[in-house]
């Protein structure tokens, strides 16, 4: 099947694919999106991990320099019109803190203007998407809910449902996509840090969860979004999937994203889980802890300017070693609250915003053990698989 883009322009051949049983990115299967595009004004919602790969077997990012294309570049050699690029948090080059406000600036390499969706609009506006007739969304996922790349998706498909642009998503395996765990999110405790009733790990790839924020009306006034997905081929849930880029900066290989789950309500904690380390999610401490084997100062690195206990020896307990996961473990959760002296702060005000309620805020106080803390989250859990089965795209 060919495609041609115009004259004078590159034909795009079904063969781009490799022919073997790897997977293929949606973001490599150019003839099947590149008819939604041509003759149009496109934006593009993108940052670092927006890439075609030449391959997606036994990558190491430090292999990457000839083995990949940025989606906006090879949309460009196409000569597809791109309007405005948006950007989510941690910026277009995937470079800035979480939570560090990110601004809209022009793209040195393209020219393009960036408009950020994590400054002070977390939403674009009528006028951002002024001219655009056609947005693709193309961000790699990890299958987190506090994970706010699933927030930036939710207010893009908003925004193209309230201004009739259609909004083609290239879908991308879910690294945390084989088991699905933790608590639910209740509406009040609704924030960017999760917008939607969805247990912590929901098991689906961003394109399924695109449609499940349709399929269940999530969008304001239940507006429904002109979605297509444009699928992966070869994936199941099943597979694991290493990321040849890193998401952002403080997810740096398999292991912390697979740890993610489980520590990363240390986010909303006085606990640090390696920030200001090369160790980021895979390592949690705090100066108060009692003195172990193990022991670690953080120090501002990227994507940690100002880490907690910044410049302090913590003592706590090393993970990168830790068996790969299937579920959350709530264990090192408890260890580190019960580490924490009385007079010491263990709560953030972000903590129930990352669980999702309050809940586990009051199972930790009264002590409440790990075995029971996860049997309070199964019946919503249950209920929600059957409700994600509605939006599945691939077989389990």
């Amino acid at each position: 099947m060919l495609f041609s883009c115009g004259k004078g322009q590159p034909v795009v051949k079904k063969n781009h694919e490799t022919t073997d049983s790897s997977i293929v990115l949606a973001s490599n299967r150019t003839y099947l999106y590149l008819p939604y595009l041509i003759n149009k004004k496109v934006g593009v919602v993108a940052n670092q991990t927006s890439v075609l790969l030449k391959s997606v077997k036994n990558l190491k990012e430090s292999e990457l320099k000839n083995e990949f294309t940025h989606l906006v570049d090879s949309l460009l050699n196409l000569n597809i019109t791109i309007e405005k690029v948006f950007s989510p948090e941690h910026g277009f080059r995937g470079m800035a803190d979480a939570a560090e406000e990110v601004s809209n600036e022009i793209d040195k390499k393209t020219g393009l203007p960036i408009i950020s969706l994590y400054g002070k609009k977390r939403k674009p506006s009528k006028n951002d998407l002024s001219g655009i007739e056609v947005m693709i969304f193309d961000i790699q996922d990890v299958g987190v809910r506090f994970y706010t790349y699933l927030s930036t998706l939710h207010y893009v498909m908003e925004a193209c449902a309230e201004n009739n642009i259609p909004l083609i998503l290239l879908d991308r395996p879910n690294p945390n996509g084989y088991y699905i765990d933790g608590p639910m999110l209740q509406p009040s405790f609704k924030s960017f840090l999760g917008m939607h009733p969805v247990p912590l790990v929901y098991g689906m790839t961003i394109g399924e969860y695109a449609q499940m924020i349709n399929g269940e009306q999530w969008l304001k006034n239940n507006i429904q979004c002109d979605l297509t997905v444009i699928p992966l081929k070869n994936y199941k849930h099943a597979d694991y999937y290493d990321l040849p880029i890193k998401p952002s900066p403080n997810l740096p290989n398999s292991q912390a994203i697979n740890l993610y789950p489980s520590l990363g309500f240390f986010e909303g904690t006085s606990i640090n889980a390696g920030r200001g380390t090369e160790f980021q999610f895979q390592r949690y401490g705090a100066t108060w802890f009692p003195e172990s084997g193990f022991a670690y100062t953080p120090k501002p690195n990227d994507g940690a300017k100002n880490p907690k206990h910044n410049g302090l020896l913590c003592y706590g307990v090393d993970l990168s070693e830790v068996e790969k996961l299937n579920h959350i473990n709530i264990k090192w959760l408890k260890d580190a609250y019960e580490k924490t002296p009385s007079n010491k702060k263990f709560f953030g005000s972000t903590f129930n915003k990352h669980v999702g309620n309050d809940l586990l805020f009051n199972q930790l106080k009264k002590g409440v053990s790990e075995g029971l803390i996860k049997a309070s989250w199964k019946k919503e859990i249950d209920e929600f698989k059957e409700i994600r089965k509605n939006y599945l795209i691939y077989k389990e």
